[in-house]
């Protein structure tokens, strides 16, 4: 086990230290700082910050692409009691009382890792916002709880130094107009998101030097995908006039579908980063990947229903807008609700459900997908956005301008991917 630790160690270092050394000057990160972080993101021990024994590293897992994916933690837990037969002792950090189902209940002595297991997923608790109310499924009214617990992914922090904030297509209201870190861009920086994650996750009970947290940045911001990105990344640095192309060498298929991504993602997924919208795209967005999905009775749209294991993580909220009236929603996770408690306008400026836009290199080795994992495969995330095409046309019938999302030429519906072009688009996102 320990040599296995240290092979996968000694391959991270490896691989960062080529990163840092095909790096160059202005605003990367010094080679230093970076391998400093990289000592502070594989530390179990934290010595001095009172941690729970947990590493950055134990999330976002240097051998699954820097994130989590349900098949890794199921690894872990199943080597972890193998462990347990020769040592009852025998203990795996990334499976602690906080992150299990049952820790409102049994606190620490709490032990049903269902959503770790089977999703991937961990537990983010939120304040709630004073117009938010949680419904109790026992009664059907209101309850007093103060806060929320939703379950997210774990996103991997691969090509992190070309995604965060933007310099344009602002937000309707903060935190982070501009975008950022974490699902929801409520993190403004690389610091303060590792911050959160050492006090919410790590549960260090002395706060981290400054300098620790710069390490960890720097380091974060020295992993990419592959070297071409990272090379995409330092001209965006340079502020080069032409930036290159990431891609490799495309076949035929492969270049199809390019231009179907062009025409049907880079609307969300555009620029460098492949995280900004463009304008007048708004910059967070709901693609009704939550639980429970939209319903068509007359069969229009037809998305994948969420699983058992997912659905489950529903909660109902009354919301009392600003006129005084009160709504209910349904959903595993409201997303930038949470943070704002706006609720109730206009679908396109409403936080429920909103996310922040991803970025899609390497996209083929971080399965699963979405903010909840709810996509196992590429094509299910495809399938999936045909069906929102689908669903957004609904919604804006004729008369009805198409918003910019579906539509080039501000008149048609032709965003959306034909079936004879799935294939095509599947490829190329195979090669991204």
């Amino acid at each position: 086990m320990k040599s296995t630790f240290l092979l996968v160690a000694c391959g991270v270092v490896l691989f960062s230290t080529v990163l840092i050394r095909a790096g160059g000057q202005g605003s990367r990160p010094d080679p230093l700082a970076a391998a400093r972080g990289f000592r502070a993101f594989t530390d179990q021990h934290l010595e001095g910050l009172g941690g729970n024994g947990r590493a950055c590293s134990d999330c976002h897992m240097p051998t699954d692409h820097f994130q989590l994916s349900p098949a890794s933690v199921e690894n872990r837990y199943q080597l972890l009691q193998l462990r347990r037969l020769e040592d009852p002792s025998a203990d795996d950090p990334l499976f602690r009382a906080i992150d299990a189902d049952d820790f409102r209940i049994n606190g620490q002595n709490a032990s049903d890792f269902s959503n770790l297991r089977e999703n991937g997923l961990i537990r983010i608790t939120f304040p709630l916002p004073a117009n938010i109310r949680l419904i109790d499924p026992a009664t059907n009214a209101p309850s007093e709880e103060t806060f929320v617990d939703v379950w997210r992914s774990v996103p991997t922090v691969n090509d992190v130094a070309l995604t965060g904030p933007d310099v344009t297509n602002q937000w309707f209201r903060g935190p982070n107009a501009l975008g950022g870190y974490q699902l929801d861009g409520r993190a403004a920086t690389l610091q303060e998101q590792a911050l959160g994650a050492l006090v919410n996750h790590a549960k260090i009970q002395v706060a981290p030097p400054q300098q620790m947290l710069d390490d960890l940045a720097a380091f974060e911001k020295v992993q990419f995908t592959n070297p071409r990105v990272r090379a995409l990344s330092e001209a965006v640095d340079d502020g080069a006039a032409t930036l290159p192309d990431p891609d490799l060498p495309l076949t035929e298929l492969q270049e199809q579908g390019k231009q179907v991504f062009i025409r049907a993602c880079a609307q969300c997924h555009g620029g460098a980063s492949q995280s900004n919208a463009a304008q007048p795209v708004v910059r967070f967005h709901d693609i009704r990947s939550a639980c429970p999905r939209p319903i068509d009775p007359q069969g229009r749209y037809a998305f994948a229903a969420c699983e058992p294991r997912l659905a489950r993580n529903e909660r109902t909220y009354q919301i009392r807008l600003a006129n005084g009236t009160t709504i209910r929603r349904t959903s595993s996770d409201p997303g930038r609700a949470l943070l704002t408690g706006f609720v109730g306008g206009p679908a396109a400026t409403d936080d429920w459900n909103k996310f922040d836009v991803p970025a899609l290199r390497g996209i083929s080795q971080t399965a699963p997908y979405f903010h909840n994992n709810s996509a196992a495969t590429l094509e299910e995330v495809v399938d999936h956005y045909i069906e929102f095409f689908k669903l957004v046309e609904v919604n804006f019938p004729p008369p009805a301008t198409p918003p910019a999302v579906v539509t080039t030429d501000g008149v048609h519906f032709d965003r959306r991917p034909l079936p004879e072009e799935r294939a095509a688009l599947l490829a190329y996102l195979r090669r991204m």
